[in-house]
């Protein structure tokens, strides 16, 4: 990929990379921009455990998970093995994060406030091979690839690795490895069929209108299914979907107060408990408001 720099109306310049010379620099530039890349709280840096070190803990608060994130520069490494070894030392000593996350974030959360099945590994580098990619298309592997690269005009570009839209389970194959079963069977990546499976036609087919024009509203905009909704994120959480068995409960992620919703049709859930995130609910059964709530959660962008 090539970044160029508009000079004149008629004249462009290409940006030359500026490639990252340790994985300490692509480290501490993560570290510092954690919320901005990837809406997360750091915990620890060079976080060491069992004689392993585990190079940035991280904490996401919307599925209250912890994160594990390395950075590589070569691309000799098998970074299924390695992802899979991280999230067994994280299965077998839960009690050493949540020490960490407490001591040093001056918290106090116990076990059962941690979601261990959300849990994942990221790997960031400044590439990776085609093997590294096919070994993680999976829809169902909890390892995330992350492309960072540095060019001049100190611009950085950031680029998560999708999965392809046939990618296929990985039980098979972590069926025949003890280790990487037990992993497999306590985390869960969950996907829109998860949610849409067993639920009526007529909510489906809603779910397919809201969703289209959601992403319509704007470029780039992704489908993450977590464990108790459907988000829609570009850069941040826009809007949040729960499939219910006769609709669909929207939230719009705006601080209460900030939405401008003169139909009034959205309720004010700052001081419930809610799963989706924002402070904005509502639930729809009919295409009838569709355009309206769009107008809403374009706020959001």
């Amino acid at each position: 990929m090539h970044l160029y720099q508009l000079k004149s109306k008629e004249s462009v310049h290409i940006l030359k990379e500026k490639p990252f010379k340790l994985e300490k620099e692509i480290q501490s530039i993560f570290e510092s921009n954690l919320g901005t890349f990837m809406d997360l709280q750091l915990v620890k840096s060079e976080f060491a455990i069992k004689n392993k070190r585990i190079d940035t803990l991280a904490y996401d608060t919307r599925s209250n998970a912890f994160i594990i994130i390395e950075y590589k520069r070569s691309k000799n490494i098998s970074v299924v093995d390695q992802g899979f070894t991280y999230l067994s030392l994280m299965l077998e000593n839960k009690a050493d994060f949540i020490v960490e996350y407490n001591e040093t974030l001056k918290k106090s959360i116990k076990r059962n406030d941690v979601d261990w099945s959300q849990t994942r590994v990221v790997f960031v580098s400044t590439g990776f091979t085609e093997n590294q990619k096919t070994a993680t298309n999976f829809k169902d592997i909890a390892i995330e690839l992350w492309e960072v690269k540095r060019y001049e005009n100190n611009l950085i570009s950031l680029n998560q690795i999708k999965k392809s839209k046939s990618a296929e389970s990985i039980k098979p194959i972590t069926s025949t490895n003890a280790q990487l079963e037990i992993v497999n069977k306590e985390i869960k990546v969950y996907t829109e069929e998860d949610h849409l499976s067993g639920k009526p036609d007529d909510v489906v087919e809603l779910y397919e209108s809201y969703k289209e024009a959601i992403l319509n509203l704007a470029d780039d905009i992704e489908v993450k299914a977590n464990k108790l909704y459907i988000a829609f994120k570009k850069d941040r959480n826009l809007s949040d979907i729960v499939i219910l068995k006769k609709g669909l409960k929207i939230f719009i992620n705006l601080t209460k107060g900030t939405l401008d919703d003169p139909k009034g049709i959205m309720r004010d859930v700052s001081n419930t408990g809610h799963w989706g995130n924002g402070d904005y609910e509502t639930i729809v059964k009919s295409t009838k408001d569709l355009e309206y709530i769009m107008s809403l959660i374009k706020q959001t962008i």
